[in-house]
């Protein structure tokens, strides 16, 4: 008789918690914050971590690798063949990058610009360590968010998106 009672105040604590994030979301957009993403490593052991990030309001997903020493905000892009930086971006983990630098030509969604090709000694999120990742720096004003492209994915055991969540297997 006492376990479908507990069984249904388990259920009404997670709907509680569930929904007092979400009004925490919502009440931080309105503030004109973003919304939080979840960003959770999981090593277990005799296996390789992963990591899992949620999708933000806007249907993206936000990674917070660290990189060169450095926490950077990043937009997690399958379409992009290597990980883009923007040059504020590049000069917080130390890669200072001078105009004749500029010797690549990307195509993007705003049309052609030039970049700066350079290599990272490690990306790390969580668990995942990725090094010797080959990446761009664009030039000030041409990238609103640093990109996590394939240049780091690809060289992931895999990596999914379902219900919301991508999850990335080091």
């Amino acid at each position: 008789m006492t376990r479908p009672i507990l069984w249904a105040l388990g259920v009404l604590g997670t709907a509680a918690i569930t929904g007092g994030s979400m009004t925490e979301r919502v009440a931080k957009l309105a503030r004109g914050g973003t919304a939080p993403t979840a960003e959770a490593a999981q090593a277990v052991p005799g296996s390789a971590a992963s990591v899992t990030l949620s999708q933000d309001l806007s249907g993206h997903f936000k990674a917070h690798p660290q990189v060169e020493g450095q926490v950077l905000r990043m937009l997690v892009d399958t379409g992009a063949t290597l990980c883009v930086f923007t040059s504020e971006d590049a000069a917080r983990i130390g890669i200072r990058v001078a105009e004749r630098d500029f010797t690549a030509r990307v195509g993007t969604a705003n049309g052609t610009v030039p970049a700066a090709p350079v290599r990272v000694r490690e990306m790390r999120i969580g668990g995942i360590a990725v090094r010797d990742v080959e990446a761009l720096v664009l030039p000030r004003g041409r990238l609103e968010t640093s990109l996590l492209g394939m240049s780091f994915l690809r060289r992931l055991r895999g990596f999914e998106v379902a219900a919301g969540r991508m999850i990335l297997r080091g």
